[in-house]
């Protein structure tokens, strides 16, 4: 293994015909092509206004990419929140994304004055092409929810052959006007045909979440905090996602209220060690391991993300949202947004190994 990381700009704010590039999603088809997704900002930074879910492609390990090509664009619509998913049995990319009028703020939804859909799309050539995505809100959103969002990072196939998307979701009580925010899951078991709610997170304030099957077979979901507690919620399921455990606060898991990604290392050696752990339950996790979004930090777990022997910084600056991806050959990928005072200048990849992650010589 090195101990060297590589870092390229997949998007830069203000090229394209975008003003800002944001929220990134990645996968890796049963081929190999890795896909890297983000929301195309039309006319400025913000959630709201003309946003489009863009594409690039790279058949070569991320070392060249294709042009950015459109996904999905409706005129006068936020179309965002790429959640893709591969499915391993038939190759097809799962792409689940969110929509709500472009001029239909997060207030407004959250008061119930819009209305925010969720869809579905897919791929059966490597994300050349997309079949015209179809809308199963009914399916995965309950009557008193209000604010809706998919992902935003990768989803996950279980060893079942389930397809699993962590999402969350607010509900206002219409008599005092109070919201609840909690993560989910949504679930398919007809390999993306049909869609439905899986396990709600019991915490309040729960909110962006990322999935992760261990190796003794439960899904490990780990939740942004938006009721600013400063760290990181988690839970785990024994029923594939159907329910969760009461969740609990990761102390070791610093967070400025910000979205994290996660990932399992496949396939690794377990006779490889790290401070005397076998690498054999290998899960890393990165966010902006900071009170501020900054300090993008990668972690690395030997026991299923109950415990953190490992850590490295991947950006020291402004570092916001980010997604993880493994590929065949053990490259470690992280796609996020920094640049060089706030975080929503730029999309860029950074490629290493777990070398680089347990090196010592940062020390």
């Amino acid at each position: 293994m090195t101990t060297r990381i590589h870092t390229q700009d997949l998007w830069n704010g203000g090229t394209g015909g975008y003003h800002t590039y944001r929220i990134p999603a990645l996968a890796i088809t049963t081929a190999g092509t890795i896909l890297a997704f983000c929301e195309g900002r039309r006319h400025g930074s913000g959630d709201a206004g003309e946003i489009e879910l863009l594409l690039r492609r790279s058949v070569d390990g991320g070392m060249s990419w294709s042009p950015s090509q459109v996904v999905d664009a409706r005129n006068g619509m936020t179309c965002g929140n790429p959640a893709p998913v591969v499915d391993r049995s038939t190759g097809t990319v799962w792409l689940l994304t969110t929509r709500n009028r472009a001029d239909a703020h997060e207030d407004d939804i959250r008061k119930g004055l819009h209305s925010r859909t969720v869809w579905v799309t897919s791929s059966d050539d490597d994300g050349i092409t997309w079949a015209d995505p179809v809308e199963v809100t009914s399916d995965v959103k309950r009557p008193e929810w209000t604010w809706y969002a998919t992902g935003p990072c990768h989803g996950i196939q279980l060893r079942s052959g389930r397809l699993l998307i962590p999402c969350d979701h607010r509900s206002r009580n219409p008599r005092d006007g109070s919201e609840a925010r909690h993560s989910h899951v949504i679930i398919s078991d007809d390999h993306g045909a049909t869609w439905r709610i899986g396990g709600i997170i019991d915490v309040e304030g729960t909110n962006e979440s990322v999935a992760v099957e261990t190796a003794d077979g439960g899904v490990y979901l780990n939740c942004r905090d938006e009721a600013r507690r400063g760290r990181r919620i988690v839970a785990r399921s024994l029923d594939g996602g159907l329910t969760f455990a009461p969740a609990a606060a990761d102390d070791a898991l610093p967070e400025p209220t910000c979205q994290a990604s996660a990932v399992s290392f496949p396939g690794t050696n377990v006779n490889r060690q790290v401070d005397g752990d076998a690498l054999g339950d290998v899960v890393l996790f990165a966010n902006p391991a900071s009170g501020t979004r900054d300090t993008l930090t990668i972690r690395l777990s030997v026991d299923g993300a109950r415990n953190w022997v490992a850590s490295r910084v991947i950006e020291p600056g402004p570092a916001a949202y980010c997604d993880l991806a493994v590929t065949g050959g053990g490259s470690i990928l992280c796609m996020y947004e920094t640049g060089s005072i706030r975080p929503y200048d730029r999309l860029v990849l950074a490629r290493f190994d777990l070398g680089w992650v347990t090196s010592r010589d940062h020390e």
